[in-house]
C-alpha cells in the first residue's frame, strides 16, 4: 500500500520590525563639549497681602455759606443827614427850629427821660449785640420804609450792634463800621459771631492753644456765640454742628471782657 503525503501550507514568517537606534541619556555628554548644568528655576515669591492703612482723620474746613461777602449795596451810599423832626420822627430834610412864644410852654415828653445807656423803647442796655434773623435783611437810611435801602445782608446769624431805638426800628452798626436802620422784626436776641481778619482760625476742643482742633473756620464764617466768662480770653461757640472754643480777639460780636450768658 502506497501512502501519499501532501505538502502542508508553508509556515508564515513574522516580519521583522525595525528597532529605533538607542537614544543617548539626557545626561550623556557630547564629544568635545562640556555638559551644561541645568539652571534651577527661580522661585516666585508668594504675593503679599497689602495691609490697609488706617485713615488719618482730617480737620474739617468750614467756609462762609454765601461766599466772603456778608452784604451787598443796593443803592449808592448817599449821605443822609438825620435830624429830629416834630413828633420825634427822623427826617432827611433840614428844618429851621422856631422859638416858641414865651406864653406857650413846651409839651412834656411822652416817655420819661432815661439814661443814655438804656433803650428808649425796650429799656434794654444800649449798645448791645443782636443777630440777623434771616438771610435777606435790608438796611435803610432812616427808620421807615420810605427811606432808601443802602445794603442788603445775606447772612443769617450775622451779629450787629444796636446803638439806638426808635419805634420799631433800630440803628445798628456792623463789623465793618457801616451804620443804618433795621426793622426789629429782622433781629434776634440770640448772640452770634463772625470770624475777622484774613487768616483761618482753629476751633479748639477746650480753651487752650494746645487743645485739639475741632474745625478750621475761614474768614467771615458766622456762628452762634454760646457763652463767655467775664474777662476771659476764650469763648464757647458753635458753627455748622461743631462746638468748641475760640479766642475772643479772633471774631467780632462781643465787647472786650464782656460776660455772655449761655
Amino acid at each position: 500500500m502506497v501512502m501519499v503525503l501532501a505538502a502542508g501550507p508553508a509556515l508564515a514568517q513574522t516580519p521583522e520590525v525595525p528597532q529605533a537606534p538607542p537614544q543617548a541619556p539626557a545626561h550623556a555628554s557630547t564629544p568635545g563639549k562640556k555638559p551644561v548644568a541645568a539652571k534651577p528655576k527661580p522661585k516666585t515669591p508668594a504675593p503679599k497681602t497689602p495691609v490697609p492703612k488706617k485713615p488719618v482723620p482730617k480737620t474739617p474746613v468750614i467756609a462762609p455759606k454765601h461766599g466772603s461777602t456778608t452784604k451787598k449795596p443796593v443803592h449808592p451810599a448817599t449821605p443822609v443827614k438825620e435830624l429830629p423832626a416834630k413828633g420825634g420822627k427822623a427826617s432827611t430834610t433840614a428844618e429851621v427850629a422856631k422859638t416858641p412864644p414865651a406864653s406857650i410852654k413846651p409839651a412834656s415828653p411822652a416817655r420819661p427821660v432815661l439814661p443814655p445807656d438804656v433803650g428808649t423803647v425796650t429799656g434794654l442796655h444800649i449798645p448791645r449785640y443782636v443777630s440777623l434773623k434771616t438771610d435777606d435783611v435790608n438796611m435803610r437810611a432812616g427808620p421807615a420804609p420810605r427811606f432808601p435801602i443802602l445794603w442788603t445782608y445775606k447772612r443769617l446769624g450775622l451779629p450787629v450792634k444796636i446803638e439806638r431805638e426808635f419805634d420799631t426800628w433800630r440803628l445798628v452798626e456792623d463789623m465793618d463800621g457801616v451804620k443804618g436802620w433795621l426793622h426789629q422784626a429782622t433781629l434776634s436776641g440770640r448772640r452770634g459771631f463772625v470770624i475777622t481778619g484774613d487768616t483761618p482760625r482753629e476751633l479748639r476742643a477746650s480753651a487752650s492753644e494746645d487743645a485739639d482742633a475741632v474745625a478750621i473756620l475761614k474768614p467771615n464764617v458766622v456762628g452762634r456765640l454760646r457763652g463767655c466768662a467775664a474777662g476771659a480770653a476764650w469763648c464757647e461757640v458753635e458753627v455748622a454742628g461743631y462746638r468748641g472754643w475760640l479766642r475772643r480777639d479772633w471774631f467780632w460780636g462781643t465787647d472786650p471782657g464782656e460776660a455772655v450768658q449761655p
